[in-house]
Formats: structure tokens, sequence, C-alpha cells
């Protein structure tokens, strides 16, 4: 890097520095402690949950920054890669909360940039920026998870629209959200991969109907999803018809690597350590749990920096590929990890079972990390991929 860009990313972090500092209110710069229930999720009828969060929103919407790097045509905040960068640095030192989670800007927009026209750039790019709606995603189903190219719901090619009929399972936040990016068949008397589409869906379309489902920790984050007949514009396709999966594929790698970094990041382990058992001469004070508390934040941290890694490389043309697979395995496994170790820092008291999720919430947190080895790709497909793709094992006969 010369000494003129040097200086030009010197001053962009002074300046962002400072902004942060002046637009950030103090409660967004605390731990979240619910996860995705602590940050805005937008849409129809997004709810702030402080006049605080509003405000953060608000001001980082406007700059462009819910999503930096997208173009500023369509919303985003036109950023450099290496100004990005500087952006989540400087965010991570003040602890400033993300303004705005979805899986719009996760999964779908980065689908839209790469595969969509410029109608569809134009308009949802511009929405998911802006929070305005709340995406679900629709793939697996009850006779598709692991064999995802085995989806059955179909769309039928009316002349200006599709009629979508089946069911999507697993799907996250169905019955909150405003539209859901579906993968349907499209042509039946192909291979599976090749008849596949992707298509937009207006979830209060006539038909369509969602149905949470109860999980073992008390909460309802998943749900069935029905299509009756449901009317869809021919617009609403995404790329070309019956070349959805090379869509498929390509969100799927920014879903992995996405859950990954969820899953694997950083806690304040030791600080809960010491609130839980205390210290001894600075250290805490049960010497089997301190190795496993080290333990957790090396691999923590190495998965961070990993993902970090891979996404400067992406930024620089260089597809992760089958790496996704690695992270999401990694990150899944760690989450995992960790939790069952929070409930042995507790000891008993980690075992408290109330009426409400809170009453027991770290129990059920641990039990809700078991879906974690299903969502996004099974462990074991990803363990195949892995084998396959970066390992290059052979097939087992």
């Amino acid at each position: 890097m010369n000494d003129t860009l040097t200086d030009k990313l010197a001053a962009f972090r002074q300046e962002t520095a400072d902004w942060l500092e002046a637009n950030c209110p103090a409660s967004m710069r605390e731990p979240v402690k619910n996860g995705f229930d602590d940050l805005y999720g937008g849409g129809r009828n997004g709810v702030f949950k402080s006049e605080d969060q509003r405000i953060w929103f608000e001001r980082m919407r406007d700059r462009g920054w819910t999503a930096p790097t997208w173009p500023k045509a369509y919303g985003g905040g036109g950023l450099s890669n290496a100004e990005a960068k500087v952006l989540k640095e400087e965010m991570a030192k003040l602890s400033c909360r993300a303004p705005l989670w979805s899986f719009g800007l996760m999964m779908l927009g980065p689908a839209i940039l790469h595969f969509g026209t410029e109608e569809q750039k134009q308009k949802y790019i511009r929405e998911i920026c802006r929070g305005e709606i709340w995406w679900c995603q629709g793939y697996s189903e009850p006779g598709a998870g692991s064999d995802l190219a085995g989806l059955q719901t179909s769309a039928v090619d009316q002349g200006d629209h599709f009629l979508v009929n089946g069911q999507k399972v697993w799907t996250s936040y169905a019955d909150k959200a405003d539209m859901i990016f579906c993968l349907v068949r499209t042509n039946p008397d192909v291979p599976k991969q090749r008849g596949i589409s992707f298509l937009l869906i207006d979830m209060e379309s006539e038909g369509v109907s969602a149905r949470p489902i109860k999980l073992i920790s008390g909460k309802s984050p998943f749900c069935e999803t029905f299509f009756d007949n449901v009317k869809v514009p021919k617009e609403n396709i995404v790329g070309q018809i019956n070349d959805g999966w090379t869509i498929a594929k390509n969100l799927l790698t920014h879903e992995r690597s996405t859950v990954g970094n969820l899953f694997g990041s950083i806690m304040p382990l030791h600080e809960y350590a010491v609130d839980a058992v205390g210290l001894e001469n600075g250290k805490l004070a049960d010497p089997t749990l301190r190795p496993e508390v080290a333990r957790i934040m090396i691999n923590s941290y190495a998965l961070k920096y990993a993902i970090e890694q891979t996404i400067d490389m992406t930024k620089a043309g260089h597809q992760p590929g089958a790496k996704s697979s690695f992270f999401k395995y990694y990150g899944t496994e760690l989450n995992k990890d960790r939790h069952e170790l929070m409930l042995s820092l507790k000891g008993y008291e980690g075992l408290e079972w109330g009426e409400s999720y809170n009453e027991g919430k770290l129990a059920r947190d641990m039990c809700r990390t078991k879906g974690n080895s299903i969502e996004g790709g099974t462990t074991e497909v990803q363990l195949n991929i892995i084998a396959k793709h970066v390992l290059g094992l052979p097939k087992s006969k």
C-alpha cells in the first residue's frame, strides 16, 4: 500500500472513530446477551426495543453502513474492502452492536448482487440496506434436508405467473418474515439439480401459511411453511429459470461462513468463569476448569481470524468454496463445547429450568446448540464436503 493510500486510510480511520464516538448511544455499546433477540431485524412490522436502538439503526442506515461495501446506488456504503475492515475494527473498539441483522444482509443480498437483474437490485438491495423487509429462507423440506436437491415444492408456469405448491420446514422466523427466498422445482423431467429455480415470494400472498415448531429449549424460531396454489409473478425469479441450483450453492457458501462465524463468536468466558467459581491468587479457583476456559477462548480466536482471512481473500476475488463447510462445522462444535463449559462453570445452578425461557436460560441455550448440527447443513454433510473437496479423499466403497 503506497503512502497516499495509507494516509487516506488513516484519515478515514480517525473520521470513523470520531463519528462512532459521537453517534453510537452508550446502550448500543453493551454486549449482546440474548443473541438476535437483542438486535434489530427490521421488516414491515419491525419494532425497536429502545429509542437508542432506533437512533443507532437510523444513523448507520443513513450512512449506508448497514451494508458498508454494497454499492451506494442501492443504499449501501460504497466502502472499499480496506475501509470496511477499518469500520469493523473501530466498531469493535467501542463494542458497537450491529445496527441491523437479517438473512437479507447475510445471504440473499450477495446472491441478488451477483445474479439479480438491475430492477431486482434497485428494489431488493435497497430494501435490505434500509431494513424494510424481513426475509426468511425456504430451502429444506420434510423429504429434502441433507439431500436438498430432492426438493418437491413445485412452481408451475401459468403464463404471467407461477403457481406454487408444497411445503418447507425449519424455516427460521417464517411466522415473522415479510418475504421468503425459495427453491422450487420448475422442471420435474430433468436431473434434479437442473430443474430448480430461485423464487422470491411475499409471505402475505394468498395461500402462504407458517406454523412455529417448538424446540426442547422452549423457543420456536423455526417453522413449517406451506404453499397452497400461491401465485408468484414471473419477475420474482432470480437468475435463469431452472438454474436456481447455481444460486443456491453460492448462497449456501455465504450462509455456512456466516453461521460458523456466529456460532464461533468470541464470548467473555473468563469473566463468566470468575463470576461462577471465583478467583484464587488472580486465577480461577477451580484448577480443572482453567485449561478448559483457555482452550475454548483460543479456539474461538483461531476460528475468528481464519474467517477474517477468508473474508479478505474473498473480497480479493478468491471464492472460499468448500472452506465454508469447515467454518460451519468448526463453529457448530465450538458453540456446543462453549455452552457445555458454561453449564459446568455454574454447577448445579446451571440445571435450573423454570416455566419461562429466562428461568433456566443457560440450560435451555445449551439444548438449543444441539440444533446447530442440523441447521445450515448437517454436520455429516459438511464433513463429507470437507473430505471430498478440501482433503481430496476418495469415496468410500
